[in-house]
């Protein structure tokens, strides 16, 4: 069943990860698990320290700065019970947030990934959510 905005963001709100989407140079699309942050309509994901990365120049960076507009889902996957089963989808588009939306951003992600708490960010990519949409078993 279609999920409204309300209860579609209220899931993306408490979903522990989810997939950030986005288009390369060549129209070929990139996905990749992301740690994230929703409040209201700004959607933030982290680029850190925490995890090793193979270079500091992430192609998802490099893809949002030729094409602003990605996409992220959020889902719930029970295999045994697919009566729990849901996703959520946004649309987004990266934008620079100011520095009151940032700090508050950051203090979000923080506070809600243990990792997050001393190691300092590389780079926060802000988006603004600009369209919402879910779907849910029940």
């Amino acid at each position: 069943m279609q999920l409204t905005e309300v209860g579609a963001r209220r899931r993306a709100t408490l979903a522990d990860h989810g997939v950030l989407s986005t288009l390369r140079a060549d129209g070929r699309i990139d996905a990749v698990p992301a740690c994230f942050a929703l409040d209201g309509d700004l959607l933030a994901i982290p680029i850190d320290r925490a995890k090793p990365k193979a270079s500091a120049s992430l192609q998802r960076a490099r893809n949002l700065e030729a094409h602003a507009e990605a996409t992220f889902l959020c889902e719930r996957w029970d295999a045994t019970d697919w009566s729990r089963l849901w996703w959520v989808r946004l649309r987004v588009r990266r934008i620079e947030a100011d520095e009151p939306s940032r700090t508050r951003l950051e203090g979000l992600l923080r506070s809600r990934y243990p990792q997050y708490r001393t190691t300092p960010f590389d780079q926060l990519l802000v988006f603004r959510v600009e369209e919402v949409s879910g779907w849910s078993a029940t």
